[in-house]
């Protein structure tokens, strides 16, 4: 057996140190974002930027999951909790007219198992003059309502999902809310 020499046990500690210090983070950073709430307070007397130009006032009493909310100059996506209720707007780039979005909005709903549109497609209007669709939806334990608008090579989709009760409650705020969407492309990038 040979004796294992200073500088040896010195480059054993340091590298037992670096693994201590990875696994500290490997396992820490992930507890502490478990540990974070997913949902913030969001003012609900002013407008919030979506992205892409598109700006809403939250519903009262809702909150923005951040772990779902991705603004950006052209594009974004924005998800308000109103208790058990998703409010969500999706801003995209988009080649076509509102019936081309409507059906693609459509087939991504019914494309996920035991989702089905529901009644009739009704018009609809922003306060700002946008124009649009709106349909329901069912899935499986839940209900759904959507909207989507076109404005300048942009889609705004708007989804709001929940238990029959919670929607009931919460839709004529949500649907306040829906009606201050606005474009204005001088915010977009």
């Amino acid at each position: 057996m040979g004796w294992v020499t200073r500088r040896q046990l010195m480059n054993l500690l340091g590298a037992l140190s670096l693994i201590l210090a990875l696994a500290g983070l490997g396992v820490g950073l992930p507890a502490l974002d478990r540990a974070l709430p997913a949902d913030r307070s969001v003012p609900t007397d002013r407008p919030y930027a979506i992205g892409g130009g598109v700006t809403v006032v939250p519903p009262p009493g809702s909150r923005i999951d951040v772990t779902e909310t991705r603004p950006t100059d052209d594009a974004g996506t924005a998800l308000f909790r109103l208790g058990p209720v998703r409010y969500l707007i999706t801003v995209r780039r988009f080649e076509g007219d509102l019936a081309a979005a409507a059906n693609g909005l459509r087939q991504r709903i019914t494309g996920n198992p035991g989702y089905q549109v529901t009644g009739t497609e009704l018009t609809v209007a922003t306060g700002s003059g946008l124009a649009g669709l709106q349909g329901g939806y069912t899935a499986p334990g839940r209900g759904g309502r959507y909207a989507v608008f076109v404005a300048d090579g942009r889609t705004i989709e708007v989804t709001v999902s929940g238990a029959d009760l919670d929607l009931g409650r919460t839709l004529p705020a949500i649907d306040a809310s829906t009606r201050t969407l606005r474009y204005d492309p001088a915010d977009t990038g």
